[in-house]
């Protein structure tokens, strides 16, 4: 969609942005708490070096989809506490830069929410031309998510990414509305 791009928009204007991917990154991370407790509930999932090998999640919940429910209950709350601890350290306007923000009931934590949507096909090449994901990992994760549409609806903002131009000025006018 453009989510990570128009995160560093805000980043680049001296918005504090928390990343929940990145925070995901680093708890997987050989000193971060996720190896230990993930390696604990899946035997293999980590490397030799203490991290949390992505590519072997990626096959545990392929071959079964109730296994990313079990990995959510342990990384979820991990998460949680990484943002909470995000939101105690800043003041004013931030943004919570979070790919699944109504799916885990995130939203609660905002008090508006931009939406940064493209057309699906253009979603759909952006993604698979990053090289880490499979049409079907694809696909499976977006049977996981809230269509675009209904996130659209909840939005008090759209950003749409189709022109980084276009997503500029939504980036600068949402800034100016909101300090």
């Amino acid at each position: 969609m453009g989510k990570s791009t128009t995160a560093k928009m805000f980043r680049d204007r001296g918005i504090p942005v928390w990343d929940a991917d990145a925070s995901v990154h680093n708890l997987y991370a050989p000193n971060g708490p996720a190896p230990a407790l993930l390696e604990a509930a899946f035997p293999g999932t980590t490397t030799p070096d203490g991290r949390v090998d992505r590519s072997v999640l990626r096959r545990i919940i392929a071959e079964d989809a109730e296994n990313l429910d079990r990995i959510n209950t342990i990384v979820h709350p991990l998460v949680a506490a990484d943002r909470a601890a995000f939101l105690d350290d800043t003041d004013g306007l931030v943004v919570l830069d979070v790919p699944l923000l109504f799916e885990t009931g995130g939203d609660a934590y905002c008090d508006k929410i931009a939406v940064v949507s493209v057309d699906a096909e253009t979603q759909r090449k952006r993604v698979l031309a990053r090289g880490t994901m499979t049409p079907q990992d694809f696909e499976m994760i977006l049977s996981r998510q809230i269509p675009d549409a209904e996130k659209r609806s909840r939005a008090d903002y759209i950003i749409d990414t189709s022109s980084m131009v276009v997503a500029q000025y939504a980036v600068d006018d949402i800034i100016s509305e909101l300090t």
